[in-house]
């Protein structure tokens, strides 16, 4: 069931601030508060929260810091309440582009988006109008690392799983939003080590925009990287990577 997705689906890269480590350990964090906040603060309970928690340690996020967001999400100590909200825009070139927030203040974020839009050649767009071009789907990633394909295909697909793709990387294991953390716990079990375990949004209907609108596209990318509201963004176009390293 080899696919032709990339590795890194359509999940853009982090943006530069993301590399700043201040930055990273505060979205990581609203992730565990959210994550608690909806399933619980036992991640033995929790299949999200514990997740969460994983990518935090992965990170270097200290351990303390990662108790306090899961306080902060079940009410033990005070904090802000964070909401999560779903946005949806078209960028440069007819590009599509739904973005993940965790927000405190919405009216706050809503208008920072919108002028990153505004800004960067977009426009928000209704809700509904750029979403069908998605499907919302589970997502497991694991390195490559000696695995049979024909092993792995068959512990996912009885687990569950709807899918899976081999790329030069690795392999991408597919489910239904439901079922991501069932077929995990088995993939687990199986002995297999995930990379990177999270809901996606994948691309169903690809925008093939001229490379200048790419570049364009990448901007206002990386402007909506930027800003702290914003948790994760899915666009429907294949980027070269060589755009990524340009100046």
């Amino acid at each position: 069931m080899a696919g032709h997705s990339k590795w890194k689906n359509i999940r853009i890269r982090k943006g530069k601030q993301d590399a700043i480590r201040g930055k990273m350990f505060t979205k990581l964090s609203r992730e565990i508060i959210v994550a608690a906040r909806s399933g619980g603060g036992d991640p033995g309970m929790n299949p999200r929260l514990r997740v969460a928690i994983e990518k935090a340690k992965e990170a270097s996020v200290p351990r303390e810091n990662i108790e306090r967001a899961i306080k902060r999400g079940t009410g033990e100590i005070e904090g802000a309440a964070y909401e999560e909200i779903v946005y949806e825009g078209y960028g440069p070139g007819g590009s599509a582009l739904i973005l993940e927030c965790y927000s405190e203040n919405r009216n706050r974020t809503v208008s920072e988006v919108r002028h990153a839009f505004n800004k960067n050649g977009g426009n928000m767009a209704e809700n509904g109008s750029v979403s069908w071009q998605f499907k919302h789907v589970g997502q497991i990633q694991l390195a490559k690392d000696g695995i049979d394909e024909d092993e792995l295909t068959l512990a996912a697909l009885e687990a569950g799983a709807e899918d899976v793709q081999a790329e030069e990387e690795g392999f991408t294991v597919l489910t239904s939003r439901e079922d991501l953390h069932k077929v995990n716990d088995a993939l687990i079990a199986a002995g297999y080590k995930p990379a990177e375990v999270a809901l996606t949004y994948l691309a169903t209907n690809k925008a093939n925009p001229s490379m200048d609108d790419m570049r364009r596209l990448l901007k206002l990318m990386d402007a909506l990287d930027e800003l702290d509201d914003v948790q994760e963004t899915y666009v429907n176009v294949d980027i070269p990577e060589e755009l990524y390293d340009e100046d």
